[in-house]
């Protein structure tokens, strides 16, 4: 059976609208600063991300130096590694994850891809970096104001985080919430610039059906999060004026030290749904856009056409659908109706459907497909097995029965780890292997590249997987010092204090990842223009890397769907999007 591309034609409508005309910089402030280029907007916000990621990544060895080796670090006392919990967790989840694939990936990619010269609404671009730039100053404040940052986990739970018994609750929990509301504002400028931007500047020939995976994902997360981030916004306002102005959105009536607090009629239930409506969602935003790119990395590196795009389009779109209405199998513990139970486990079920034929496809993608095993493909297939692992004890905890004796132990960290920690993380950098040559001219080192995967990916494994069996042994997470007790033997002990080594070694790994990119960045070797010979747009600019505009004096117009790879009869085993089918056809391919 010979697999001929559906959608190639010569057929290619006449352009409807003028070209926007763009901004071009008059000083060096705005060019590389106040810039409305959306790829050095992209660069700013990978940079920052990455920059309180690390802060992040710094938190974690504090955490587990305190759980491998307790009592020996006397600076990390019980309010503090509280602390360090919340912000660790606060900070990978939106400041990072969220930044880094919809802030950074979004705006690099989506201009290049659609074939357009720049986002939409260039000057709102800017802004949103910057209103991010300042949600990241303020949170990182937290760690510089008396009594620190906030100590009530990361999901923020009242009473308890403006409660007096709880680290931060007079600067940290106010300066947190702060920036959350300057982060949804900076993200809502963000979001609509790319859901316009792949509506409106498609290039001709670009219809919805011939859009790389990559922009579908970023794409259906950003419309996730314009409807899921209001949520969280509503929710931080409540509860700052609960903590400020002394209204009860969310604090019932207490007593704290024997006097009666001016509370009174809230429910911190509600603030949980409003949490979790946002918060699982969250998941799914920062999964699509790592579904799109490990498909277009596999197919590249496959040098395969993708199986089942039509299949893929439409699990993303269900995926975020149904992530809306799953929010509530994080709330199992919290006294819900068996009801309303059966019914979020139900659709937490529903929603591994389409999730499950993403995998399939992939692996139908790899399937006799002529693989190169090089560094971004590697990191693509650690993802998909790490994810798929993941999801399988997501399977156990989104069932009632087994949720609620796991609900709060480490059982529930290494999930949570694996689906929303290690997995997107294996995607950020497999992209960031990918597309350095675009962004930079330059390759990053293979051999340092392989040694980073190995160490990240097998590190990973030896970190969490022994997780799953302190939270089966009943291991609480959240506390300071686990102490003697009869349920814990000595052993959970000693593999606490493996785990701890071992995370620090995994930390170390990413300094020589860090040390790549900048050494790459002036001695690696020049790319050429597309070095994976792939046929995404992206990679058929006139310059590498890509100048202001992207085009030069045309834009491209795209002919084909953006997976002819190893089409029969064609004289390269790629064909680019933008290359005529008369063109093809002399090359031999089939019609």
């Amino acid at each position: 059976m010979v697999d001929v591309p559906y959608d190639a034609t010569t057929e290619i409508p006449p352009a409807e609208v003028a070209e926007v005309e763009l901004y071009h910089p008059t000083s060096w402030w705005t060019r590389y600063v106040f810039s409305q280029d959306a790829k050095v907007i992209a660069i700013q916000y990978s940079l920052t991300a990455s920059a309180i990621g690390l802060v992040a990544l710094v938190l974690s060895w504090l955490m587990r130096l305190q759980l491998g080796f307790p009592g020996t670090f006397s600076f990390i006392d019980a309010n503090q590694y509280l602390q360090f919990i919340t912000m660790h967790g606060m900070i990978m989840v939106i400041y990072l994850l969220t930044a880094l694939f919809l802030g950074g990936f979004g705006n690099y990619l989506i201009p290049l891809m659609v074939g357009a010269r720049d986002m939409v609404f260039p000057y709102v671009n800017m802004l949103s970096y910057w209103v991010y730039l300042l949600a990241v100053v303020v949170l990182a404040s937290t760690f510089f104001v008396p009594g620190g940052p906030t100590g009530a986990g990361w999901t923020l739970y009242p009473p308890q985080a403006i409660l007096s018994g709880t680290p931060g609750q007079d600067w940290g929990i106010v300066l947190m919430l702060s920036s959350l509301i300057l982060f949804i504002i900076g993200f809502t400028m963000g979001g609509l610039n790319y859901v316009v931007t792949v509506l409106q500047a498609r290039t001709r020939g670009m219809t919805l059906m011939r859009l790389p995976l990559t922009v579908w994902g970023i794409f259906t997360a950003t419309i996730m999060a314009l409807l899921a981030f209001p949520a969280l916004f509503v929710a931080s306002v409540m509860m700052l004026f609960d903590r400020l102005l002394g209204t009860s959105f969310f604090m019932p009536a207490l007593v704290e030290m024997g006097q009666q607090m001016k509370y009174g009629g809230g429910s911190p239930i509600l603030f949980q749904h409003l949490f979790w409506f946002f918060g699982h969602p969250e998941v799914y935003i920062v999964a699509l856009p790592a579904f799109g790119i490990v498909s277009d990395l596999i197919s590249t590196h496959a040098r395969k056409n993708i199986f089942g795009y039509r299949m893929m389009v439409w699990a993303i779109v269900a995926i975020g659908a149904l992530s809306f209405i799953v929010w509530a199998h994080h709330m199992y513990v919290s006294g819900m109706h068996p009801h309303f139970g059966f019914f979020f486990a139900t659709t937490t079920l529903i929603i591994a459907i389409p999730t499950a034929i993403k995998v399939y496809n992939w692996v139908l993608t790899l399937w006799r497909g002529d693989i190169h095993l090089t560094v971004p493909m590697l990191f693509a297939l650690g993802f998909i097995i790490t994810f798929v692992n993941g999801g399988l004890t997501g399977l156990f905890l989104g069932n009632v029965v087994v949720d609620v004796p796991l609900s709060d132990t480490m059982f529930v960290v290494a999930h949570f780890h694996m689906v929303m920690g290690v997995a997107p993380i294996m995607v950020v950098l497999g992209a960031i292997y990918h597309w350095y040559p675009k962004v930079t001219g330059r390759m990053l080192n293979d051999a340092l590249g392989k040694f980073h995967f190995w160490v990240t990916f097998l590190g990973a494994y030896l970190i969490f997987f022994p997780m799953h069996y302190l939270g089966l042994l009943g291991v609480p997470r959240r506390y300071h010092d686990i102490g003697e007790v009869a349920f814990v033997p000595p052993s959970a002990h000693t593999l606490n204090a493996f785990i701890t080594v071992v995370a620090l070694t995994v930390g170390f790994a990413q300094m020589v990842f860090l040390f790549n990119l900048v050494w790459s960045l002036f001695k690696g070797r020049h790319s050429g223009g597309n070095p994976w010979r792939a046929t995404t747009l992206e990679w058929q600019t006139p310059e590498t890397p890509p100048g202001h505009g992207n085009w030069g004096k045309e834009l491209p117009v795209v002919y084909r769907w953006a997976y002819d790879y190893s089409v029969p009869g064609a004289k390269e085993d790629f064909i680019p999007q933008n290359q005529p089918p008369a063109t093809r056809a002399l090359q031999g391919a089939a019609p």
